[in-house]
């Protein structure tokens, strides 16, 4: 959209069609006018709360521009550039891009000229040179609440430790890493740090890398909070452009919000592609307010974390037993031969097929993770000859959720899938395998998170771990190593159950 700009405002092209002046894109300008709050107006409290902590394209707004122009002279609202000029090009104010090539131009009928947009989050909604990027002026204001948190079960000694410093850190607007193995009740962990945020009435942000993890996490939050608004924001989501005090989002949906929360908590910190990608990073930093608190959580920070830690430059509690008491579930390695001929003559090595064969003779679900999407469908091809209902699930498999849901319920035996279920999905009684572990995409902590699919029930806390190799690797070896290491630690600690 065009303004133009009269007596120090701006005024959207549509509304300025007699006033005589030519109009310009909103990056065009130098300055952007801004209001004091006019207290004694008559302002819109469905707007102000579709608006508040977000940052909006006009597109995503369900008001008429009248409104927004009236707000916007009276000091409610701001129009922000949705691209600014840099010395090296361009920069997208939503998204942090600053890089040349994930820029494009094109004929807008806008503005009636070429117009710069940015490809980086154009999924979101494409952010160019005239596209303003509409902001509440209105502080986010937290409700309280007293008592918010119903759950009644206990934590074991090592949650409760890490939970009194969760809840240390987010009363003193501090950064802490949680560092749990998997299956240690880490979503637990937060309940009393999130409770104790509700009661000083901030708004809390839990932000994954995936959906299957939004979508695991919502109900057991809303059974934790029964009687508190609970959100979940994730592509296609019902629940967009509601509030709440606790949203669960994928990191992706919060390029939509600005200065929001007062306490962020990033689950999976070390998952794709929040790990690699610095326009999720910059998403974070601007949803949160300043001050507020951070909180990390993972099973498998990174090698310069861990060194931090070490060096005392990053404060963390660990977690490193489950909170059943039972050690974790340590892979064992096992020489397959060239699978990938197999695979080509559409069979699998004989090992394989042997543990496969186990698993169903036993009615034992299984995980059976491989490299790339187009090994699993050659794969469960030829394993739907031992099972018509065994399944493949992959990132761009549009029937995944309903794929995932039919294993949970039990009616999949096994399941081969990528990376994609490396975290984020609990089975009760599974065992697990990972074919071509020796392959670069399973670093130590994909294999440290496949291992931490297996044991996680009370009722069921070991299992089979199988990486099957045609070599091992430095990263399978790593990974062993660290399970192993977490059982050493949590047998210090007196964390695990003795016979």
């Amino acid at each position: 959209m065009r303004f133009i700009l009269e007596n120090n405002r701006l005024i959207p092209e549509p509304l300025a069609k007699e006033r005589g002046k030519e109009a310009i894109p909103i990056s065009c300008f130098e300055q952007l006018p801004s209001f004091p709050v006019h207290p004694h107006f008559s302002f819109s409290a469905e707007l102000l709360s579709f608006l508040e902590g977000k940052q909006l394209l006009l597109d995503e707004l369900p008001f008429p521009i009248e409104l927004l122009q009236a707000h916007y002279e009276q000091g409610y609202i701001r129009y922000e550039k949705g691209i600014t000029k840099t010395t090296k090009g361009c920069r997208c104010q939503r998204c942090g891009n600053e890089e040349t090539h994930l820029f494009a131009s094109f004929f807008c009928a806008r503005c009636q000229q070429p117009c710069t947009y940015c490809r980086k989050c154009v999924m979101m909604g494409r952010v160019s040179t005239c596209t303003p990027l509409i902001v509440s002026c209105m502080p986010v204001r937290g409700q309280m609440y007293d008592d918010a948190l119903h759950w009644h079960d206990t934590l074991s000694s090592a949650q409760r430790s890490a939970a009194e410093t969760v809840v240390h850190a987010i009363e003193h607007n501090e950064q802490l890493l949680v560092w749990a193995v998997c299956g240690a009740g880490k979503t637990e962990v937060l309940f009393p740090g999130i409770n104790r945020a509700l009661q000083l009435g901030k708004r809390v942000c839990i932000a994954t890398p995936r959906t299957d993890v939004v979508l695991e996490l919502a109900p057991r939050l809303k059974q934790a909070f029964p009687y508190l608004p609970v959100i979940a924001l994730y592509g296609g989501s019902e629940d967009r452009g509601k509030t709440a005090p606790l949203v669960i989002s994928t990191t992706h949906q919060l390029l939509r919000f600005y200065k929001a929360f007062d306490v962020m908590i990033i689950d999976e910190v070390d998952a794709f592609p929040y790990s690699v990608e610095p326009m999720l990073q910059y998403a974070v930093e601007k949803a949160k307010k300043e001050p507020s608190s951070v909180v990390y959580l993972t099973a498998t920070p990174n090698r310069k974390w861990q060194q931090e830690i070490k060096e005392g430059k990053r404060t963390a509690v660990t977690i490193p037993a489950r909170y059943h008491g039972f050690p974790l579930p340590v892979p064992a390695f096992e020489w397959c031969g060239n699978w990938r001929k197999a695979v080509k003559k559409q069979s699998l090595p004989r090992n394989v097929l042997a543990w496969i064969h186990d698993r169903l003779a036993g009615q034992r679900q299984a995980f059976l993770f491989v490299p790339h999407i187009e090994l699993l469908e050659k794969i469960v091809a030829i394993l739907k000859k031992l099972d018509a209902k065994i399944a493949g699930v992959h990132a761009e498999d549009p029937e995944r959720k309903e794929k995932v849901a039919a294993f949970r319920k039990g009616e999949l035996p096994l399941l081969v899938t990528t990376t994609i279920l490396e975290r984020g999905v609990t089975v009760p009684n599974i065992d697990v395998a990972v074919l071509g572990a020796e392959d670069c995409i399973f670093t130590e902590g994909a294999l440290v998170q496949i291992a931490g699919r297996v044991g996680r029930s009370a009722q069921y806390p070991s299992g089979d771990v199988r990486f099957f190799h045609y070599g091992k690797t430095k990263e399978m070896i790593a990974a062993k190593k660290h399970i192993e290491r977490m059982n050493k630690e949590a047998a210090k600690r007196g964390l695990l159950k003795t016979k």
